[in-house]
């Protein structure tokens, strides 16, 4: 069954802008990008037409798009930061012409910590509306750093920090790693207390994946990883330390303080609507899902996305809210896509909730962090029982 609730004009949506470059590539990271920077200039003149005219789109987006709010703006990657300073705030010149931006619409960028020239390029990002930035960092071990083909030291981080904060940009996240080679719960710890002596507004942290054909696929034998049951202790201890330290933890990977979510993925996991630009990139639009192919010449010779299927139906709203703090009101869910739940799936509820992997009170069904650890399985026996 198809979302019930099609978008209107006065739908907010968010744009992803991917950006494919990288100075190195991480030997766990499987994200799309090259050191091609002499495609740059010719990328970004891809970008800025097609959010201009969508005419690669035109099989999945009309004209509409431009008379909807838009409610936020991402520049993932690769390394955002690897654009120069005039590219970056050229694309978002584009989308201020082209859309109807909120007045508080969030603008993110993913930068790395090794990034040059730091403080004029964050003076020239916020003067062209980014309000919010994404640091990687994922240890602030030096051991795990190296473990990790990091660049640059945790000093690097600081330094990018504070040199966004200088030029006025306060909503700040930084990215931390779970299941590094050689992690302890103590080396966590350092990670943690050194994320939260920066004064930033969040934190994501991802437990550490092989995908396949990284470089960690090739080693995984020889790589020190902690086993499942450690990384599974660290989860919930992470939980726990950034909860007692005044954070909500607000999605699986997510936490933040007071009401610092990061908008445009909370939207992702709300079922909301998304052009995404690039080589790579994914979009949700119309209750249609497409992407671009991972091939930055083919981008900027015009290649035309391809068609990923249909989204926003009743079994992929409830597992993305279900990865939310908030949950999914289980009244207001059967009343959107008219069913009623069956007496299997308030049993199965129920045995959940016994063993400490859900709570449901007033009708709101919610992960606990243990559930969050579960939470495919856990997500997959409630769908069965629809």
């Amino acid at each position: 069954m198809l979302n019930p609730h099609p978008p209107t004009p006065a739908t907010p949506f968010g744009i992803y802008v991917h950006v494919p470059f990288c100075a190195a590539k991480c030997p766990y990271c499987d994200f799309y990008s090259g050191r091609e920077t002499s495609l740059l200039p010719a990328y970004v003149d891809a970008v800025k037409e097609e959010l201009r005219t969508l005419e690669r789109a035109r099989d999945f987006a009309d004209r509409s798009l431009f008379l909807r709010p838009l409610a936020s703006v991402y520049f993932g990657g690769g390394t955002p930061s690897l654009l120069p300073a005039e590219a970056l705030a050229g694309i978002l010149r584009t989308v201020k012409e082209t859309y109807r931006p909120q007045p508080d619409a969030e603008i993110t960028v993913e930068v790395n910590p090794t990034m040059e020239n730091k403080e004029a390029w964050f003076s020239s990002a916020a003067e062209a509306g980014v309000n919010r930035v994404s640091v990687g960092l994922q240890s602030a071990v030096p051991a795990e750093r190296k473990a990790l083909g990091r660049r640059g030291t945790a000093e690097d981080v600081k330094e990018t920090v504070f040199a966004a904060q200088g030029a006025g940009i306060r909503n700040i996240s930084v990215d931390l790693m779970l299941g590094i080679p050689g992690q302890t719960p103590e080396t966590l710890r350092a990670s943690m207390d050194f994320v939260l002596s920066l004064g930033v507004t969040h934190v994501s942290a991802y437990i550490l994946k092989i995908e396949p054909g990284t470089v960690f696929e090739k080693r995984k034998e020889k790589l020190d990883l902690p086993d499942e049951d450690a990384v599974a202790e660290m989860y919930l201890y992470m939980c726990e330390y950034l909860k007692a330290q005044g954070m909500r933890h607000y999605e699986i990977s997510n936490f933040c303080f007071g009401d610092a979510i990061g908008r445009h993925n909370f939207s992702y996991w709300q079922c909301g609507e998304y052009l995404g630009v690039g080589p790579a990139a994914h979009s949700f639009l119309n209750g249609r899902r497409f992407f671009y192919e991972r091939d930055l010449a083919g981008f900027i010779a015009g290649a035309a996305p391809v068609d990923d299927g249909p989204g926003g139906d009743r079994d992929e709203v409830f597992l993305l809210t279900l990865r939310t703090d908030t949950g999914v009101c289980l009244p207001e869910f059967e009343k959107r896509f008219s069913f009623t739940l069956s007496p299997a799936f308030y049993r199965t509820v129920e045995t959940y909730e016994a063993h400490g992997l859900v709570t449901y009170n007033a009708g709101r069904l919610c992960l606990t962090a243990q559930g969050f650890l579960l939470s495919n399985s856990i997500i997959s026996a409630l769908l069965a029982e629809f």
